[in-house]
């Protein structure tokens, strides 16, 4: 499998793809109509291209960089069913006023640092917490630091199985399965059309899920070295060490990703798991027409295989599908 620089994230109806400076959302209305919408990535300052290039800091950076985007195209996919609710109520002559840029970036970054806050709060304050409640009775620190790190998981996992359960998530989870297939299906050397992805995995060993995951293992290793008796110590040293735990995380996702090595795909089984029970599931043909049109909007696929994998999309056939085929037979039984 040949990495081919596409990432990409569900929405709300639909997908979003990335390809280096360009990204593009499509969403399925209610009318069957998919609206296509592509940007450029904002441009970043001299300061930030030069991090963004530094192993185990860019990690940190490409992590903000996501979440600054996810919640962008969320927000974008969501105006289209607060548009189709007003004129069901039939509210359709009644327009809300464009809210003005300097607004848009101030109610993006409440709800980045708002998301950032809950997410600190559930998954390190509370595994402290409750850790704290059997210090009495546990004396070794290593153990202290396996049990935070063991219920860190488990809450994670916990979180992940109750939103999972959500009407609309589980429709969010099915179009997170078409942008797997979608990429794993180019890189993989098959046409990009609606019978090929569906017969592509819906696992990627790239996923954001994989890397949060990842986040929650790697910290359970560096929180044997951190402080462990004074709380307010706990805790910053936690916060402090929390970018080195997502630049180790990222380089990590970022190397199993990259390479086909037995060791790469044994430390990706976990984040592959956790994708297959929970994350995706398999989306229907016209949540893959969604995702097909968004990876068509910013990469010419096409030419990346003639370039990369030395085939057309002509000669994109039987060898390449029956081992994408293999493939995906391996990741469902793993």
């Amino acid at each position: 499998m040949k990495y081919s620089g596409v990432g990409g994230q569900a929405v709300l109806e639909g997908v979003m793809m990335r390809n280096q400076a360009d990204y593009a959302v499509a969403v399925r209305k209610a009318s069957g109509e998919i609206i296509i919408r592509k940007e450029k990535v904002p441009e970043r300052s001299a300061f930030g291209q030069t991090c963004r290039k530094i192993p185990f800091v860019r990690g940190v950076f490409s992590f903000v960089d996501s979440l600054s985007m996810g919640m962008k195209t969320l927000e974008y996919s969501a105006s289209f069913i607060e548009e189709e609710t007003k004129d069901q109520n039939g509210e359709s002559g009644k327009e809300k006023k464009p809210a003005s840029e300097k607004s848009e970036n101030m109610m993006m970054l409440v709800s980045i640092l708002f998301a950032v806050v809950l997410c600190i709060g559930l998954f390190m304050l509370l595994p402290m917490f409750l850790v704290s409640l059997l210090r009495p009775v546990i004396g070794s620190r290593f153990l202290i630091s396996l049990l935070e790190g063991v219920l860190r998981v488990v809450i994670f996992l916990i979180y992940i199985l109750a939103i999972s359960q959500m009407k609309d998530i589980r429709r969010v989870f099915m179009y997170h399965g078409a942008e797997h297939k979608c990429i794993n299906c180019i890189e993989h050397g098959l046409p990009l059309d609606v019978e090929h992805v569906r017969e592509s995995s819906r696992l990627h060993r790239r996923c954001g899920t994989s890397f949060l995951l990842f986040v929650m293992l790697v910290s359970v290793f560096v929180g044997i070295f951190l402080p462990k008796d004074v709380l307010w110590q706990r805790l910053l040293s936690r916060l402090i060490m929390l970018p080195l735990v997502m630049g180790i995380s990222y380089e990590i996702i970022r190397w199993a990703g990259s390479t086909d090595s037995g060791i790469a795909e044994v430390m990706s089984r976990p984040g592959l798991w956790l994708q297959k029970r929970f994350t995706t599931r398999e989306p229907e043909d016209e949540m893959i027409e969604v995702g097909i049109a968004s990876v068509n909007a910013v990469f010419d696929w096409k030419a990346w295989q003639e370039k990369e994998l030395g085939i057309t999309f002509e000669e994109a056939g039987t060898e390449e599908k029956e081992t994408a085929a293999a493939e995906d037979a391996a990741a469902k039984e793993s």
